[in-house]
């Protein structure tokens, strides 16, 4: 058996012991049920929100400030 060929067997291997390991970390993993997923859903989507409501404001006022100067 050439080195090269060793090399790709080694390289298989050891990419089939990374998804092997990647798949037992993923069955470890606490997958959040349908009630969580939907109460994070709807705090992320309410805090986007009044982020951007603030951002406006700010964007409004200081608009109006450049046109009350200029």
């Amino acid at each position: 058996m050439s080195q090269k060929t060793a090399s790709k067997q080694k390289r298989r291997a050891g990419l089939g012991q990374f998804f092997r390991s990647v798949w037992l970390e993923l069955k470890k993993v606490s997958w959040p049920n349908r009630k969580e997923i939907v109460t994070y859903t709807a705090v992320v989507l309410v805090s986007v929100l009044i982020v951007a409501l603030v951002f406006w404001i700010f964007d409004s006022i200081f608009s109006f400030l450049m046109n009350f100067i200029l």
